[in-house]
C-alpha cells in the first residue's frame, strides 16, 4: 500500500480494501470473511438495480470485470432480500461462484447501503472447501447487520 488516506490507513488508489478480514493463519487468503465499506452518493439506493436477482447479477458482473476479463466467469446461485424495518436497511444476500483457470471460488455476500456508504460482507472459499464451510458462511451472512 503506497498512499495514506486522511485517516492514516494506507490505501491503494481506487481500490476498496476490506475494513476487516478473517481467515486461517498462514493460508493464501482464498478462504476468508471480509467487510468492505465504500463511499457512495448519499442518495444512492441499491434497489435502483432492481430486485435481489438483478442486484446479484450486477455484483457478479462487477466482480468478473463485466466481460473485460473473459477468463473469469461468475454465476449467481441464489439471491434474497432481508429487511430491517427498525433501522430502515435492506440487506441483499447473494450466493455466487467465480471461476477462472487459476481458481474456483464459492461466495456468500451481503450488501446494504446507509448514510452514503455501501457495506459489503463477503465470505469466500475454494469450491473444494465449500461443503465444509457452507453452513458457517450462511450463519455469518444471516447475522450480518448494521448496529448504529
Amino acid at each position: 500500500m503506497n498512499t495514506k488516506s486522511g485517516d492514516g490507513i494506507g490505501r491503494r488508489g481506487n481500490v476498496n480494501e476490506p475494513v476487516v478480514a478473517f481467515g486461517p493463519p498462514g493460508t493464501s487468503g482464498e478462504l476468508n470473511v471480509s467487510v468492505i465499506v465504500s463511499p457512495f452518493s448519499p442518495d444512492f439506493k441499491i434497489e435502483a438495480f432492481g430486485g435481489p436477482k438483478e442486484v446479484g447479477e450486477a455484483v457478479v458482473r462487477t466482480i468478473t470485470g463485466a466481460g473485460k476479463r473473459p477468463d473469469v466467469k461468475g454465476t449467481l446461485v441464489k439471491s434474497n432480500l432481508r429487511e430491517d424495518s427498525l433501522r430502515n436497511v435492506k440487506y441483499y444476500e447473494l450466493e455466487f461462484r467465480v471461476e477462472s483457470p487459476l481458481f474456483h471460488r464459492h461466495n456468500i455476500a451481503v450488501c446494504c447501503v446507509r448514510g452514503g456508504r455501501l457495506f459489503t460482507l463477503n465470505a469466500q472459499a475454494p469450491e473444494s472447501k465449500w461443503p465444509e464451510v457452507k453452513s458457517d458462511f450462511q450463519r455469518i451472512a444471516e447475522s450480518f447487520s448494521l448496529s448504529s
